[in-house]
C-alpha cells in the first residue's frame, strides 16, 4: 500500500500535463498583484517627485522676492502649492526663514507661516528639533526653508492606506539678505537687517 501511494505521488510529480484554465486559475491572482503594487509604487515615486518640485518652485518664487511678503502672499503660495501637486488632497504648507548665529551655535526663526493643519510654526526653540536637516550657513546667513505635506491615497491597496509625502527644501535669498514679513505690505522698506531703512 505505501509503495503504491509512493508511485502515484512520484507520477503525479513528474506529470507534465494540465489544462490552460487551472494555471490561469493560479497564476492570475499572482500577476493582477504585482501589476497593482507597480501601478500603484510608480504613482507614489510620480506624486513625491511632483511634490518635490513644487517645493523647489514655492521656495525659488520666494528667493527672489524683493519686496516684503504677508499673509496673502504665503496664501497665494499655498494655493500654487496645491496647483502644481494636483493630487486632489489637501496639502500643508510651511515657509520660514531661517537665520544661523555663530556666537550662539544655533538657528533662529526670523519668522514662519503656516498653511494646512499638518504643521505648527517654528519658534527659536522648535526649530532646533530639525537643526541636523537644515544647511551649514555663515554667520549671520539666512535660508528660506519651505516644507510641504500630504497625504495621498494609493491607487490599489496593496501595501499602507495612506502615503505620506514630505519635503523639504532650502533656498538663499538672491537679490536680497533677507525676505522680510509684515502682517500688511506697504513695500517701502528694504531687506536689510535695519528694518528702518526706507529705500530712495
Amino acid at each position: 500500500m505505501t509503495r503504491k501511494f509512493r508511485r502515484i505521488i512520484r507520477n503525479f510529480t513528474r506529470d507534465t500535463e494540465g489544462l490552460v484554465s487551472v494555471e490561469f486559475a493560479i497564476y492570475a491572482p499572482i500577476m493582477l498583484f504585482v501589476f497593482a503594487s507597480i501601478v500603484t509604487f510608480f504613482d507614489g515615486f510620480r506624486q513625491q517627485n511632483t511634490n518635490l518640485k513644487a517645493a523647489y518652485t514655492i521656495s525659488d518664487l520666494i528667493s527672489r522676492e524683493t519686496n516684503y511678503v504677508n499673509e496673502d502672499y504665503i496664501d497665494s503660495m499655498h494655493k500654487l502649492t496645491a496647483l502644481l501637486v494636483r493630487s486632489g488632497t489637501a496639502i500643508s504648507l510651511r515657509i520660514s526663514v531661517v537665520r544661523w548665529d555663530e556666537a550662539d551655535g544655533r538657528y533662529y526663526v526670523d519668522w514662519s507661516k503656516v498653511r494646512g493643519t499638518d504643521y505648527a510654526e517654528w519658534s527659536d526653540e522648535t526649530i532646533q528639533n530639525i537643526k541636523d536637516s537644515l544647511p551649514v550657513m555663515p554667520d549671520q546667513e539666512r535660508t528660506i526653508v519651505v516644507e510641504t505635506r500630504n497625504n495621498v491615497t494609493p491607487v490599489f491597496n496593496v501595501g499602507p492606506d495612506i502615503m505620506n509625502i514630505e519635503n523639504l527644501v532650502f533656498s538663499r535669498p538672491r537679490f536680497a539678505p533677507q525676505v522680510v514679513f509684515v502682517d500688511t505690505a506697504p513695500n517701502d522698506k528694504s531687506h536689510s537687517d535695519n528694518s528702518n531703512k526706507v529705500i530712495q
